[in-house]
């Protein structure tokens, strides 16, 4: 009676079906379209995986490009700042001919 009992039982009855199909390649043939977006699936997340590395990268870059402008923007300003003084340009315009008069100078009037 026991014999009986177990081919009866629906999950024995399942298990040999699911094996039936899975020996046979039906199984495989019937989820085709589960394998193919499946597949699918995994290569947008490795091309997303690539795009978001060469983003970070050019951001990286573009970072490091900005501080570089940064440094030559704070060195072109004191060179500027340094070369502006008047000590500085009494220097550069003495071979040019240029002097710095001592005289005070003189305002002019209009008469009416």
């Amino acid at each position: 009676m026991e014999a009986q009992t177990k081919k009866d039982n629906p999950k024995s009855s399942r298990l040999r079906s699911l094996g039936d199909s899975l020996s046979g390649g039906r199984w495989i043939t019937q989820n085709l379209n589960f394998f193919l977006f499946l597949s699918a699936m995994a290569v947008l997340y490795i091309a997303n995986g690539h795009m978001a590395d060469k983003a970070i990268r050019n951001i990286n870059k573009t970072q490091q490009e900005i501080k570089d402008l940064q440094y030559e923007y704070k060195t072109v300003k004191s060179e500027v700042m340094y070369k502006s003084e008047e000590a500085q340009v009494e220097k550069a315009a003495e071979p040019l001919g240029l002097k710095i008069t001592k005289d005070v100078p003189q305002r002019l009037q209009v008469e009416k």
